[in-house]
């Protein structure tokens, strides 16, 4: 259970920090680009624990999928970013490999 813990930690950072780097402007923004840095330090910090139990394959496709699907909702609400149905359709298919992978697959954890 405790690996599920850190690698929620490690999506919930990276989601943080790559919220921030438009912010950050290239890094000529001091905060955001301290925050962006912070946030990636504790989301592979976090990552690097969760690699201990869940192999490599698994916890990257999962980290990476949730925080594509998080990144995107976020961009939509705060960002105004707007999604096409093609990336609608694209980001569901990333949860649901996820979720298939979580679900179906002998490799993930139990």
């Amino acid at each position: 259970m405790q690996q599920w813990v850190f690698l929620s930690a490690a999506i919930v950072s990276e989601v943080i920090g790559t919220s921030a780097l438009k912010s950050a402007e290239g890094f000529t923004r001091l905060w955001p680009s301290l925050i962006v840095v912070i946030s990636y330090s504790t989301a592979f910090f976090f990552l690097s624990l969760t690699l201990k139990t869940i192999p490599v394959g698994i916890a990257y496709a999962i980290w990476s999928g949730a925080g594509i699907a998080l990144i995107s909702l976020i961009a939509w609400l705060v960002f105004g970013q707007k999604l096409d149905a093609a990336a609608i359709i694209g980001i569901v298919l990333i949860v649901a490999g996820v979720m298939v992978l979580n679900v179906f697959s002998n490799a993930a954890p139990q």
